[in-house]
């Protein structure tokens, strides 16, 4: 079993940055890739990012890229979602989640329980 924290959300103004993080826990946490999804009031959860075990590989959502950094490290467990130029669009319940490396959500195995970002305008 893999159980991931997330943490780092808050309030910010439209242009201001936030860092999230995941905290995984469990014997195989880190061999999984870790992805973030996120998930606006009304809509379903959308896949923002991905990044494989090694740290190597990423991917991005169109709407985040070169706005959101995703990046691990394995030796702390900890996954890290770097936003920045944030705009109110980007307001949602944002979710870790360990799997195989992909950006569709059924694939996934262990789920966070979120940490909401509000953007004001």
């Amino acid at each position: 079993q893999v159980q991931l924290v997330e943490s780092g959300g808050g309030l910010v103004q439209a242009g201001g940055s936030l860092r999230l993080s995941c905290a995984a826990s469990g014997r195989t946490s880190m061999t999984h890739a870790m992805g973030w999804f996120r998930q606006a009031p009304g809509k379903e959860r959308e896949f923002v990012a991905a990044i494989d075990w090694s740290g190597g590989v990423t991917v991005y959502t169109d709407s985040v890229k070169g706005r959101f950094t995703i990046s691990r490290e394995n030796a702390k467990s900890t996954g890290y979602l770097q936003m920045n130029s944030l705009k109110p669009e980007d307001t949602a319940v944002y979710y870790c989640a360990a799997g195989p490396y992909s950006s569709r959500r059924d694939d996934y195995y262990y789920w966070g329980q979120g940490t909401q970002v509000t953007v004001s305008s």
